[in-house]
């Protein structure tokens, strides 16, 4: 970072009037720890935020381990997925995931990716992953599970390689806040990151808890009206896990 601006590299092109906030740039590091340590992303996966003052842009780490990004390792990227600096270190293949959803959902102010374990058996059966409880009540509606095959054919890689597949991913998504991808993860997408990641967290929990209730006998789900006063309360409630959480991955609480 330098120090007469205090920007990463990775942002230093471009940057007068609108460049992005600091506090943005600080939730962005905090949210890849914050899910880093809570399991939802390990080596793997990503989270990006919409850039605070140029809305067809967005923040996002090089490719790397999220538990490990610093402010340094936040690039600016295009709605075409790719970064406006000349020279940009390694990228996440799947960026393609977040500009198109992006572009296609003004209300997103932020985008997670996971391959959490409790939720990879809802992508590949006929069980849709619903609102179980309060803290999973954004899932009114359900989770749309996208189909990778209907796009790229039999014999993908399963990743999110180019803006075509990253359309159809968004264009299965729709105004959801979570998406299913069969056999490789979940997308969620919140306003902020603070609701981004703590509906991330809550989707992992929501599928355990799912899961184990199924094997007891026939489940209760949330109403649509209970499922939606539950998301709207916790939507007002959010800096309570988030002040936890970030404390946590700070050190500042044991």
């Amino acid at each position: 970072m330098s120090p007469d601006d205090g920007l990463p590299d990775g942002l230093r092109e471009h940057q007068t009037s609108d460049a992005p906030a600091p506090a943005l740039l600080e939730d962005l590091v905090v949210g890849n720890r914050i899910l880093s340590k809570m399991s939802i992303l390990d080596g793997f996966g990503h989270v990006s935020v919409r850039h605070d003052k140029r809305p067809d842009r967005f923040l996002l780490a090089r490719s790397m381990a999220p538990g490990l990004v610093t402010a340094d390792d936040i690039l600016e990227f295009g709605m075409d997925g790719e970064p406006v600096m000349g020279r940009a270190p390694k990228v996440h293949i799947e960026r393609f995931i977040h500009s198109e959803i992006y572009k296609r959902r003004p209300d997103v102010g932020a985008i997670v990716h996971s391959h959490s374990p409790s939720v990879i058996p809802f992508t590949v059966t006929e069980v849709p992953l619903r609102a179980i409880y309060h803290m999973n009540s954004f899932l009114n509606g359900g989770a749309p599970v996208f189909e990778i095959r209907e796009t790229a054919g039999t014999c993908s890689d399963m990743l999110i390689r180019d803006a075509r597949l990253g359309a159809a991913l968004a264009e299965s998504l729709g105004d959801s806040a979570v998406a299913l991808m069969r056999g490789h993860g979940y997308v969620v997408v919140g306003s902020t990151i603070k609701t981004a990641v703590m509906r991330a967290v809550y989707t992992e929990t929501g599928a355990k808890v799912q899961a184990d209730a199924l094997k007891l006998g026939p489940v209760k789900y949330l109403t649509p009206e209970e499922a939606a006063n539950a998301a709207a309360a916790n939507d007002g409630a959010v800096h309570k896990a988030w002040d936890l959480w970030k404390a946590q991955v700070l050190g500042e609480t044991p």
